[in-house]
Formats: structure tokens, C-alpha cells, sequence
């Protein structure tokens, strides 16, 4: 019942109440209380069966209907109010009237037709006159996913920003980011900006970067989730982040095909960066008075300024706290790689059978020195390295990390020219060691050919410990 409904009632138990419970009689309580005996005598049987929801007055079951409107007249304005594309009223109510006349039916009046299809339900206009994809993102019901705590559920996605940056060949273009966003607290784990278009390169990156400490006092969010929710994009579903979330131990959940309201954390964040950030830069599409003149790397550093100093300690408007504290709630310990050598070796992109050179290994017109590559001049390496800095590679040998190399055009570091001489002198004696070491192996078994004794030999061989270095043997030896 509703409010007045049940004080209604109460007020009406109240009346006969000296009846029911002090044996009065009926006919003095309905004279002391001003109604009819017939009508006391009704309500003391209805509650008696019922309660006192039989004391609420009953409404007619057809409140609200049409009665001037017959059934078949009411069922052909709906019908007509219906039709795809929609009808205009006026020519509703002419269709309606021709239909009643010949039908000999009470002609509406344009008042009762224009009311009678406004009364019709939205959700059933929407299904008629747009189609079920309309209606399921209106009324639809959804299930939100709501993470119980941080690193419970990141959500990953691609947006093409409403600015207009200043190329290195000097065109403009509009550049992409890519986000990963924690879903409890709205903080953003990681990011990748950049011209080129979504790719599972790009989601990979962004994710290596969340993942792995920050070394910022603004930006503590790391550690491997549980769950990555994204949409079904080709870069999300690809092979490449298939085996990452395999290895990292991450569950991929895709959303609905066609259905964005389970990603809502980060879209709205999108939607936070348009209109807090990018409409107060040159550039911004939608204030063209504003010639471009940002370059990339300019635009990254306002970015990452805004998302350190504003957004990360900014409340919500619900009164929620803001998303660097919100990520620290509870106190826990997040969950980490083992190395950012074995991070780098899932995520960093990839280049397969570089050679290691005598100056270093030769990557996109650029040189690559480590101290450690002495040791492996002539051998075949992988390497990995992150398109945003290009001053260090990342060198791995067989699958397993060996060192990183710099670029000292990018980087600014040099080797001094002692610690390449002391390194190559180093090495040198190395092999020196092992040659010695074989060719004695070699003799002995030379010596057991001649017909020395066996005693012999084993004396001879016993020699310094195998190194692990192997030599390169040829077919002609």
C-alpha cells in the first residue's frame, strides 16, 4: 500500500476499532463516527477476512482507460502510431476516422488520438520505429561488472583524441590513445600515445607500462591483474595478448559485441580528457579559431601532467575518494613479474636474427653497444625494444635475457675506449683458456692412437673444468 492508502486505512480501523476491541455496539460506534451502519458493518467483515488492506478504497480496474474510445479504435491508433517511419498525429487521426466510419464506429477526436499515442510506451516506440538494436541500448537490462578491489578487473581501449598535432614532416594529424584503466579505483595503470592506429603492439606496450613500477610519487599503480576486460577488437583478441595472458596468469573477458555499457569506467574517462583537458589546447577540432602547435612529445608531457597532478588526485563528484587513493585502499600488495627482463621478453615488440657485429648490432640505421656483447660477435640475437624510446634495446640470446644495449646517438652515453680494450683483452684470454684446454684433450686422444697407455692419457686430460662457452666447429674438422 501506499502511503495515504494505509493511512486511509488506519483511519478507518480507528473508527471501528471500539467495536472489535471494547464489544461496543456497532450501530453506536457508526453513529458516533458519522457513517452509514451498513457501511460499518461492511468494513468490520473485511477486515475480519482480510485485514486491513480491506479497508483501502478499491479504484476502478479501468482508472485511466478510455471509455469515450472503443477497444478496436484504441488498437488502430496504437497500430498506426507505430508504423516505421513514424506517422505524423494529424494524418493518424484522418486514418482513424475513415476506419471508424467504415466500421461504424464513434469517430476520436484529434485530442483523444494525440493522447492516446503519447501514451504508448517508449521502449515499445523505440523497438517499432528504430529496431532492437536501439531498444536493447536504452532499455536493455545490463549487468555491470563491479570490481571488488583494486587490480581486480582492468579495462583496456582505443580512442582517436579530438586535437589535431604537428607531425615531424611537418602535416597534422589527430594521434590515438590507448588506456588501461583499474576498474575499482579509476586510476590509469598505463598508456600509449601515438599516430599509428590500434594494434595489439600498442595494447601490449600500454599494458607493460602499467604493470611494472612507475618510479613516480604520483603513480604507484602496478601489478598484474586478474581479470582484462576489453571489446572484441581484432588488437585485443590476437594471438600475441592471448599468450601474454596465458603466461602472466590474466583472465580475458570480452564484452558483448555491439553492446559499450559494460565498459562505462573508461569511457568515461575519454569523456573526462575532452572536456577538462584537450578543449584548452591549439589544436582541439572543435575550437578551430586554434591553428595546431603541439608536437607529440609536447602533447605526452601536458597529458601525463594532467593525469598525474589532476585526474589521479581529483575526488568524483559523488563524494568518492580520488583514484591514487582509492587504488591504495586495504593496503595490498600487488602481484608482480618476476623480472622486467621476463615483463619485456612477453610484451616489448620484437625483432628476430639480428646479428651481433664487431661495432654492435645495427637496428633501424642506429648502432647498439654493450660491454656484454664481446662474448657473442658473430652469433644471431633477438631483440625488443619500445617504439616511445628508442635509446635502448633490449638484447636476449636463446630466449633469455642478456643485457640492454644503448644507442649513444639517442641515448647520450658512450663506452670509454678502456673498458672496450679491457673487455676484447678479456675475452681474448677466455678463448685463449678453452683453445689450450681442447687442444690438450686433442693430444691425449692422438697419444691413445700411438699406443700410449690409458693411464697416461687420463693423466694428461685431466685438465681445468670444461668451460660453457662452446667453439664453433666446421665440417671440414
Amino acid at each position: 500500500m501506499s502511503k495515504a492508502a494505509r493511512e486511509l486505512a488506519m483511519s478507518r480501523f480507528r473508527l471501528i476499532q471500539p467495536y472489535l476491541e471494547q464489544k461496543r455496539s456497532l450501530q453506536l460506534v457508526a453513529s458516533d463516527a458519522k457513517i452509514c451502519f451498513r457501511t460499518a458493518q461492511r468494513w468490520v467483515s473485511q477486515y475480519r477476512k482480510l485485514g486491513l488492506v480491506a479497508l483501502v478504497r478499491k479504484s476502478r480496474e479501468d482508472r485511466g482507460a478510455r471509455r469515450v474510445v472503443s477497444a478496436k479504435i484504441k488498437a488502430a491508433i496504437e497500430g498506426l502510431a507505430l508504423e516505421r517511419p513514424p506517422l505524423p498525429i494529424r494524418s493518424i487521426c484522418r486514418q482513424v476516422r475513415q476506419f471508424a466510419q467504415a466500421t461504424g464506429e464513434l469517430p476520436p477526436r484529434y485530442g483523444t488520438v494525440y493522447d492516446l499515442v503519447r501514451e504508448i510506451p517508449s521502449g515499445l516506440l523505440a523497438l517499432a520505429q528504430h529496431g532492437s538494436k536501439a531498444y536493447s541500448e536504452g532499455f536493455d537490462l545490463v549487468h555491470r561488472r563491479e570490481a571488488p578491489r583494486s587490480n581486480a578487473i582492468w579495462q583496456a581501449d582505443h580512442a582517436q583524441l579530438s586535437i589535431l598535432l604537428l607531425r615531424e614532416d611537418g602535416q597534422t594529424a589527430r594521434p590515438w590513445l590507448t588506456i588501461v584503466i583499474d576498474d575499482y579505483s579509476r586510476a590509469i595503470a598505463g598508456y600509449y600515445l601515438g599516430f599509428d592506429p590500434p594494434s595489439s603492439m600498442r595494447t601490449a606496450l600500454a599494458l607493460r607500462q602499467g604493470i611494472w613500477r612507475k618510479g613516480h610519487s604520483h603513480w604507484h599503480i602496478c601489478g598484474i591483474p586478474e581479470v582484462l576486460y576489453t571489446d572484441n577488437g581484432s588488437d585485443f583478441t590476437s594471438k600475441h595478448i592471448e599468450q601474454v595472458a596465458v603466461d602472466l596468469k590474466i583472465r580475458l573477458v570480452f564484452s558483448t559485441p555491439g553492446k559499450p555499457q559494460g565498459r562505462g569506467r573508461i569511457e568515461r574517462f575519454f569523456r573526462t580528457v575532452n572536456e577538462m583537458f584537450l578543449c584548452e589546447l591549439d589544436g582541439y577540432i572543435r575550437r578551430k579559431r586554434y591553428k595546431p602547435s603541439l608536437s607529440l612529445e609536447q602533447f605526452e608531457d601536458l597529458f601525463r601532467t594532467f593525469l598525474l597532478e589532476t585526474y589521479h588526485r581529483r575526488t568524483s563528484a559523488k563524494g568518492r575518494a580520488a583514484p591514487s587513493e582509492r587504488w591504495e585502499e586495504g593496503g595490498f600488495l600487488p602481484r608482480m613479474p618476476e623480472s622486467l627482463e621476463r615483463l619485456d621478453l612477453l610484451l616489448m615488440q620484437e625483432v628476430r636474427a639480428r646479428k651481433v657485429r664487431r661495432d654492435g648490432i645495427h637496428f633501424q640505421g642506429l648502432r647498439y653497444l654493450s660491454l656484454t656483447l664481446a662474448a657473442y660477435v658473430g652469433e644471431d640475437v633477438t631483440i625488443r625494444f619500445d617504439p616511445r624510446d628508442m635509446g635502448e634495446i633490449r638484447v636476449f640470446y636463446k630466449d633469455r635475457f642478456l643485457c640492454p644495449a644503448v644507442s649513444a646517438e639517442l641515448a647520450g652515453e658512450t663506452i670509454p675506449l678502456r673498458d672496450i680494450i679491457r673487455v676484447r683483452s678479456q675475452r681474448r684470454r677466455e678463448l685463449s683458456s678453452i683453445l689450450h684446454d681442447r687442444q690438450q684433450v686433442v693430444d691425449a686422444l692422438l697419444q691413445l692412437k700411438r699406443g700410449t697407455a690409458p693411464k697416461e692419457i687420463h693423466a694428461k686430460a685431466a685438465v681445468a673444468p670444461v668451460s660453457e662457452v662452446r667453439i664453433k666447429r666446421y665440417r671440414n674438422e
